[in-house]
């Protein structure tokens, strides 16, 4: 997010704290934990609290990694979130955890007026009150609607620091209510049966779901992070110190609450911890301090979330500056303040939380795994920059990752769909708005670079234990005529679409120097835009050598894209250019001695036609490539491009040796379990005057694609006439294996 935002950083740990001990102390304690108890037990309550925190824990580390790692700013888990994956990602997270907050204001402040259950008791029995004020003003939703305006007007007008002010009074009533609470004499009416439940239970999960959203409150503290003097600091430290106190206290009450009443009115009855503490009415109270300070938690980082939502311009037009917009007498987020008061009010009058409060839990346990999976994704990719002077694990973050989005679907399959179904629209929607706005390969390009040096390593090590093994095509290509022709780039590709791994690399004539450098990287860019749109899988580079020799010397040496070392080579040329064929005739010795099957591509005017006749010319002194000739025809016809092709096999034979040349073609494609039924093998015979060459410029004339042999004999001895002898026809592949390919 921009640095020209300007905001008053004031804040230091203890506002972080009590943001997220308050939430985390919330209405959900006093209103809720009984219940819990009484369905549960009180294993089973601890149960919860340990599974709540096996999240909870892994989050608060996650967070204080990715805190102590990058200057954070406003937006708290979304900037957090969006810095590592991407605005789009972190948009569409960012979203929907305004939503909860916003929402959350609400759901706090219904709570709030529960607490105020006593008091609208006691004033419904004076004798002079007036019958308006009983029917209309007394009520829940009126109620809910004077709080929430009350907040609207306090927090409009005085803005976070009354908040954060109101905070400290808020966490002393909570340690009173609690205190007392504590004190309350315990009689052990269940007695040491711990496991002990009401007849008819609510399910575990179900209880889990209404009990998570007093977890939530690792992410209330992280709202605050555009107002901290130094947020690397006040976020892990506040955010650790809240978790810990959470736990004990949660533990500590499930205890008391087990200890002093029996479960059927721990189930029932929702204000029984006044019913426990010396004195009663501080339940009430604490329950009201504790769901006004949610509420104002809420109120506080709900804003400050849209805000930098804003200022990533991430909603179209001018709704980006209205939510960015801040207060300048104190950098209040005052837009989007509005914004959520608004949505607040919309519940409230709403009035039934409880659907969208399932929603709600939702949202938070997608935030918390996505903030756990950046800490497991950065740690795995190992990236230089990425130096937190905070350090998790990642045994403890993956296990978080994979634990909240499991709970999502155990706490509410219907809730969790629909979550997921929501988080893929807004992911649409934004991206839509904002398509110049990439980032998810930010963080997986360091993983994936990662996952294939181990994958790269793993090859190369079973490379030595495995001498015999099914062969594929590593290819590798070397042209200066990138820009001319595409003829051996096609080629390229589709070998490598399914089956091979191709490199294609640019050879640039001359010695490295920051002028054939520029060039390199000039003539890089110009090879991948020319290749958009083609879903190639060939990798792409360029050499500067002096020579091709030198470069061809090169590269055969280095592994290919794969992490294996290259086992083809592919020359092109044309019969108006040679100097390609002349280049691969003179470096033939050398890739032999390298093991290579070199194949050299004559390109035509014809090119490869419409791409569906294949014809294979296996003549009497081609046996050894026949097999590399018929898998490089199959591996051709496993690209799109490709798929109404067929492979026809042609060869000659003596009138007197049809049945045994027959028996020979056969079960070379029986033994390959080759796609090819017998029809398509062309048996033709030839007469002793009659030269094969004139047959093959007959019989494929109209061939896309011919494939003939030639070995080393004939580039010793007859070079000029081996690559020049078929006229007629289009595009020929030339190829010479460097030994017999078995086909298992």
């Amino acid at each position: 997010m921009s640095d020209k935002i300007p905001t008053t950083r004031t804040m230091g740990t203890l506002p972080v704290f009590m943001t997220a001990v308050s939430t985390i102390l919330g209405a959900i304690l006093f209103l809720r934990f009984g219940y819990a108890v009484g369905h549960v037990g009180l294993i089973g309550a601890l149960g919860i609290i340990a599974i709540g925190h096996l999240v909870t824990i892994p989050t608060a580390l996650a967070v204080a990694e990715i805190a102590t790692n990058q200057k954070v700013e406003g937006g708290g888990a979304y900037y957090m979130i969006s810095r590592s994956f991407g605005l789009n990602i972190g948009a569409t997270i960012g979203i929907t955890l305004f939503l909860s907050q916003a929402i959350s204001v609400a759901f706090y402040v219904i709570a709030f007026v529960e607490s105020l259950g006593p008091l609208i008791e006691w004033i419904e029995t004076l004798t002079y009150i007036h019958p308006f004020v009983k029917e209309w003003i007394l009520n829940s939703r009126s109620l809910g609607v004077i709080m929430m305006g009350l907040l609207t007007l306090l927090m409009l007008s005085k803005g976070a620091d009354i908040g954060v002010k109101a905070l400290y009074g808020v966490v002393f009533v909570l340690a009173i209510s609690l205190g007392m609470f504590f004190m309350g004499e315990s009689t052990s009416p269940n007695g040491n049966y711990i496991y002990r439940t009401i007849t008819n239970p609510d399910s575990f999960f179900k209880v889990f779901t209404i009990i998570f959203p007093a977890f939530t409150g690792i992410a209330a503290g992280l709202g605050l992070s555009g107002d901290l003097k130094d947020p690397k600091k006040s976020i892990p430290s506040g955010t650790l110190w809240a978790t810990v106190v959470g736990i004990i206290i949660y533990v500590c009450v499930a205890l008391k609450l087990f200890y002093s009443a029996p479960t059927y009115e721990l189930a029932s009855d929702q204000m029984i911890m006044s019913k426990i503490a010396i004195w009663g009415p501080i339940i009430p109270i604490g329950l009201g301090c504790a769901a006004i300070s949610s509420a104002l938690g809420s109120i506080m980082i709900a804003p400050r979330t849209l805000q930098a939502l804003g200022a990533d311009k991430i909603f179209p037009g001018k709704l980006s500056n209205l939510f960015s917009k801040v207060r300048k007498k104190d950098g209040e987020p005052f837009n989007a303040l509005v914004i959520t008061c608004l949505i607040s009010f919309a519940f409230i009058l709403l009035g039934d939380i409880n659907t969208v409060a399932g929603v709600i839990s939702m949202f938070f346990m997608v935030t918390y795994g996505i903030i756990c999976l950046i800490s497991f994704l950065e740690q795995f990719a190992a990236d230089p920059s990425y130096r937190p002077t905070f350090k998790s694990r990642w045994y403890i973050s993956l296990p978080g990752a994979i634990l909240c989005f499991w709970l999502m679907f155990k706490m509410d399959f219907t809730y969790a769909v629909s979550s997921t179904v929501i988080m893929i629209l807004l992911y649409i929607w934004v991206n839509n708005i904002n398509k110049d706005k990439k980032g998810l390969q930010k963080l997986f390009k360091g993983v994936l670079f990662q996952l294939s040096r181990q994958f790269q390593i793993f090859l190369q090590k079973r490379d030595t234990e495995n001498t015999e093994q099914e062969w594929r095509p590593f290819i590798i290509s070397v042209s200066k005529d990138s820009f001319k022709r595409q003829s051996a780039f096609n080629l390229l590709r589709w070998l490598s679409h399914k089956y091979g791994f191709g490199t294609y690399i640019h050879f640039i004539d001359g010695f490295l120097s920051k002028d054939t450098y520029e060039e390199s990287q000039e003539v890089m860019e110009r090879l991948l835009k020319q290749n958009e749109g083609l879903k190639s899988k060939v990798y792409m580079d360029t050499i500067i050598s002096p020579s091709y020799t030198s470069a061809i010397a090169q590269v055969i040496q280095l592994s290919g894209v794969s992490g294996k070392g290259n086992n083809m080579i592919l020359f092109e040329f044309t019969n108006d250019e040679k100097e390609s064929l002349n280049d691969a005739i003179q470096n033939y010795q050398l890739l032999r001695a390298t093991e290579f099957d070199v194949c050299i591509l004559r390109s035509t005017i014809k090119g490869f036609g419409y791409k569906k006749d294949i014809h294979i010319w296996i003549r009497p002194n081609d046996f050894e490539n026949a097999n590399l000739m018929i898998l490089l025809s199959y591996i051709i016809l496993g690209h799109p491009e490709w798929k109404d092709g067929e492979i026809k096999i042609f060869s000659t034979y003596p009138p007197t040796e049809k049945a045994e040349t027959e028996a020979r073609l056969t079960e070379l494609i029986e033994a390959g379990r080759l796609p090819i039924s017998p029809s398509n093998i062309r048996l033709i015979p030839q007469l002793k005057e009659e030269k094969i060459d004139l047959i093959i410029n007959k019989k494929s004339a109209d061939a896309d694609l011919t494939i003939v042999g030639y070995d080393s004999a004939q580039i010793e001895t007859e070079s000029d006439v081996t690559f020049s002898k078929y006229p007629d026809l289009g595009n020929i592949l030339f190829v010479s294996a460097y030994k017999e390919h078995t086909i298992k």
